[in-house]
């Protein structure tokens, strides 16, 4: 199991966290963009609405419904900054290298793929 796999598992430990699932308009959705389309939307949520140090309107960015990346955050702890020091050890304050964008798009990529499975 790797970390990322850890940390969907104490997700789904979460009654709040682990009440998220993608419902037939996203999976349809996801499923007539295909992963790979629904993957670089993600990279693009995460780097224009998570990434800056102080992204605008923290805690209110990510919407609860609308699109299977939005559903994911909220299920993943992806959804804003604070979560993301909680339950991913990201700090707050500091703008996301690189490395970490492509960690919290991997975070979400996963949990979309099991999304898919338990059908």
């Amino acid at each position: 199991m790797d970390a990322i796999d850890e940390v969907l598992e104490a997700l789904g430990r979460s009654s709040f966290r682990s009440g998220f699932r993608l419902g037939p308009e996203e999976r349809q959705y996801l499923q007539n963009k295909g992963l790979d389309t629904i993957v670089e939307h993600a990279r693009q949520f995460v780097a224009k609405r998570l990434a800056p140090s102080r992204p605008k309107k923290d805690g209110k960015q990510t919407p609860l419904r609308g699109h299977p990346v939005f559903i994911a955050q909220h299920a993943t702890a992806t959804c804003r900054r604070s979560c993301l020091a909680k339950w991913h050890g990201i700090a707050e304050g500091k703008a996301l290298g690189s490395e970490q964008i492509e960690y919290v798009v991997a975070v979400i990529k996963r949990w979309l793929e099991r999304q898919m499975l338990d059908t």
